[in-house]
């Protein structure tokens, strides 16, 4: 065996028991989230449960390890595997999610409906960073809070993510860090539920016809699944003009993360010591001066970005576009699964009290810009 085959072969063996594991969880998640979806009228997103599930199982693997060598020993087998899947399968669901989207989709939606989400998303992300600072929430959390909140929920957090582990503040912290996400994805999901029964009542008590309803809850509430629950409830034309609308709040995720990735970067250029280069990821999830310098744009967001371009040429069957819809969802449910083995919960609860207000106050900002634009751009 030469060393290449053996250097493959120790890496394949130290990656298998997190992989299997994040595999087996997966078709579990999978699975339930299908039998509780229609108790939870879809508001419940399996990427949601899968974090949650891996924050249980992690917590528990904590606290046993203190109390025996066998728990220390599996906790230690399957993390190399649970990191590699938090990272590079996260990363795979994001190109692929770039099939879902096509331009000519987006373009139909006009100049005033394009300029309504833009403004949504742009004075979104900039109030909650700001309302960040104010309520003296974390760097971290407060970015990935904006970045769910002004375009499109769990996924983005995932992108965001990976930027965030760019930055050696950061990324020296990867516990931290994913306690952070933890706390970004359970606001979207208990906020964008609420707005699931809020909106749809709000819009017809304010008197928005169905291509307005479906504007504004396109343009402001977190998830997809969470978009088509409440939308559906108005009208089946709110329900096309809330998709399409929602999607194309999803094109703006690569300019925002290239954006906040070029700035970390610039950052850490100028807090680096003189003539060391940062390069953006170190394997244990971190930022290290080597000799070459971190891509201003990370792969997997050209990649996002080579993938919307190919479904907007509407050459891909349909069989393919619906392949890779479900296969994102696979993926993405198993990152979550394995980015929640590494979270504490204790400190999770601990430390909640201001992003979940951030949370609520970013709930308001987004219905609000969202809703004024729709009313001035859409009347």
């Amino acid at each position: 065996m030469d060393q290449t085959t053996y250097r493959t072969s120790r890496g394949a063996s130290r990656l298998g028991p997190g992989l299997a594991l994040a595999a087996v969880a997966t078709v579990v998640l999978l699975g339930v989230s299908r039998l509780v979806a229609p108790l939870t009228n879809g508001a419940l997103s399996p990427l949601v449960l899968a974090l949650v599930a891996g924050a249980v199982l992690g917590s528990a693997l904590g606290r046993l390890v203190p109390r025996g060598a066998r728990a220390a020993r599996l906790a230690e087998q399957v993390g190399p595997g649970t990191d590699w899947t938090a990272r590079t399968v996260l990363r795979a669901g994001v190109v692929l999610l770039g099939l879902q989207l096509s331009i000519p989709d987006v373009l139909a939606l006009g100049w005033r409906g394009i300029a309504v989400v833009v403004i949504t998303v742009t004075g979104t992300f900039a109030a909650i960073l700001g309302l960040g600072r104010l309520l003296r929430v974390p760097r971290a959390t407060a970015l990935l809070v904006a970045t769910g909140f002004s375009i499109c929920g769990a996924a983005a957090v995932s992108a965001m993510t990976s930027v965030l582990e760019r930055d050696p503040r950061a990324g020296a912290a990867p516990a931290r860090l994913r306690d952070d996400v933890a706390a970004a994805l359970a606001l979207v999901t208990v906020y964008g539920t609420v707005a699931i029964f809020v909106l749809p009542a709000l819009a017809g008590a304010i008197g928005l016809d169905d291509h307005q309803a479906g504007l504004w809850i396109g343009a402001s509430v977190q998830e997809v699944a969470q978009v088509v629950a409440a939308a559906g409830t108005v009208s089946a034309a709110a329900l096309a003009t809330a998709t399409v609308t929602k999607l194309a709040r999803v094109v703006l995720l690569a300019p925002l993360v290239a954006g906040a990735g070029a700035l970390l970067t610039r950052r850490a250029a100028l807090t680096a010591a003189p003539g060391d280069d940062l390069v953006p990821e170190s394997p244990e999830g971190g930022t290290t001066a080597r000799s070459r310098r971190a891509p201003l744009v990370p792969g997997f967001v050209l990649g996002f970005l080579v993938a919307v371009l190919v479904r907007s040429t509407g050459l891909l069957p349909d069989v393919v576009t619906d392949t890779a819809q479900q296969l994102t969802t696979v993926l993405f449910v198993a990152a979550m699964f394995a980015l929640g083995t590494g979270v504490d919960v204790s400190r999770l609860a601990r430390t909640a009290r201001r992003p979940l207000l951030l949370g609520a106050l970013g709930t308001v900002v987004v219905t609000g810009i969202a809703l004024a634009a729709v009313l001035l751009l859409a009347p």
